[in-house]
């Protein structure tokens, strides 16, 4: 066996290459999206509980119709279920910048979006997840998602910061256009992907093929060990995306002056100036996780088939040790520093918790296992809605830090009694 594998294997097969532009395009725009529809329903509502209340409208999908979403990515070609995906994403998204446009804009309005949104990404995301198995094969798979990850996190480094510095100089409008132009060049990729065979008949009763997915998950002890372990880190970790407007605007207070008197250095004096407003704070933050995962996932797609449970294990363990120092310090220094770990360990937990979970399961049950993977995250925008919840009666950073300490516990736990995990490969 190979000590080291190609790094870039996966992008040498040519379906996969126009796979990865659509992908590209979709998330882009989706980690633009995660900075301006924060930032924004904060502006608008100025309330934690809101913040909370506008993930629970994109989760409500996901834990409803994503199960769906896995029937019919074993069923029908998945190629047309992206490209109707990525449309109605661009619609969703011109709509609300159609909405800034007209002066009618409201709390409303963002609700609504990211309910839709939520039940596009619901029927949308088992079919794409199932795809990259078709497209590349079992040898090159890990590789495959790896760099899938890579991708994500290149997007979670560079997309953030710039929709904050867009919204500081620009305008948020500005950038719901910017999202709706992505999401239609990720549309002009999908339709080039290849035609892909299902591997389900087309007369099976789609209730009978969610019972029959939900028995095999139950049998199947390795994919359903990483699926409550990826549900438990998911949401006590996850919240602290969706209050960072808090932690920027009301937590990590800067001297503002500052950035106003570097406002005149040559070339980079305007984003000097921009980081006086929290809306870029917040964006260079998500960024340098960004830079931090991407760094995981480049390591990861060199992995080769071996200790894959451990390095899950210890993603996790790291991710809710820098949540725990950043919720814990209050300064915006600090922070900067702990979001390159807390990217480093959120890519592997990804990453790998994607891979062992298809590597354990066979073709014909890959897209709803895949399915029930994605309520995962439907029920984390749960724990996002309870988190600021309890951020509204105890402060954001205790809510936050005794989350990620619970999760921090939990994966010390699995470390020392659960074989089963730690030793899959």
């Amino acid at each position: 066996m190979k000590n080291k594998q190609n790094t870039f294997a996966a992008l040498k097969i040519p379906e996969y290459q126009i796979y990865f532009g659509a992908l590209l395009m979709q998330m882009a725009a989706m980690n633009i999206q995660m900075v301006a529809r924060s930032w924004f329903m904060y502006e608008l509502t100025g309330s934690a509980a809101m913040l909370g209340t506008v993930g629970l409208a994109s989760a409500l999908p996901m834990l409803t119709v994503s199960l769906f979403g896995g029937v019919l990515a074993d069923r029908i070609r998945k190629r047309g279920i992206l490209i109707a995906g990525q449309l109605a994403s661009a619609v969703i998204s011109l709509g609300i910048a159609v909405a800034i446009t007209l002066g009618t804009i409201s709390w409303v309005h963002l609700f609504i979006a990211a309910f839709l949104q939520g039940l596009v990404m619901s029927l949308m995301m088992p079919a794409k997840q199932a795809l990259i198995y078709e497209l590349v094969g079992q040898e090159t798979l890990m590789n495959a998602i790896a760099l899938d990850a890579a991708a994500m996190n290149f997007l979670r480094l560079t997309a953030p910061a710039f929709a904050g510095f867009f919204i500081a100089i620009w305008s948020i409008t500005a950038v719901y256009y910017i999202m709706t132009g992505l999401y239609l060049i990720g549309f002009a990729f999908a339709v080039r992907l290849p035609q892909t065979e299902t591997v389900r008949p087309r007369e099976s009763r789609t209730v009978r093929e969610l019972k029959e997915g939900l028995r095999y998950t139950r049998h199947n002890a390795p994919v359903l060990a990483i699926l409550i372990l990826t549900l438990l880190a998911t949401i006590l970790s996850m919240p602290y995306i969706f209050l960072l407007p808090i932690f920027t605007r009301d937590i990590f207070l800067v001297d503002v002056a500052i950035f106003g008197r570097l406002a005149s250095v040559p070339l980079i004096g305007p984003l000097f100036l921009a980081l006086g407003k929290s809306s870029a704070r917040q964006g260079l933050l998500i960024s340098i996780s960004g830079f931090g995962a991407l760094t995981g996932s480049l390591v990861i797609a060199s992995m080769t088939g071996r200790k894959r449970g451990i390095v899950f294990l210890l993603s996790i363990l790291l991710s809710s040790m820098a949540l725990i120092c950043f919720s814990a310090s209050g300064s915006y220094l600090i922070a900067l520093i702990m979001f390159f770990p807390l990217g480093l360990g959120e890519s592997g937990m990804m990453a790998l918790g994607n891979t062992l979970i298809q590597s354990n399961t066979d073709a014909a049950h890959r897209g709803r296992v895949m399915s029930i993977y994605m309520t995962n995250w439907g029920i984390t925008m749960v724990g996002v809605f309870l988190v600021s919840i309890l951020a509204d009666f105890i402060g954001v950073q205790l809510a936050v830090g005794g989350a990620a300490g619970f999760l921090a516990a939990i994966v010390v736990y699995y470390l020392i009694f659960s074989p089963r995990v730690r030793q899959l490969d």
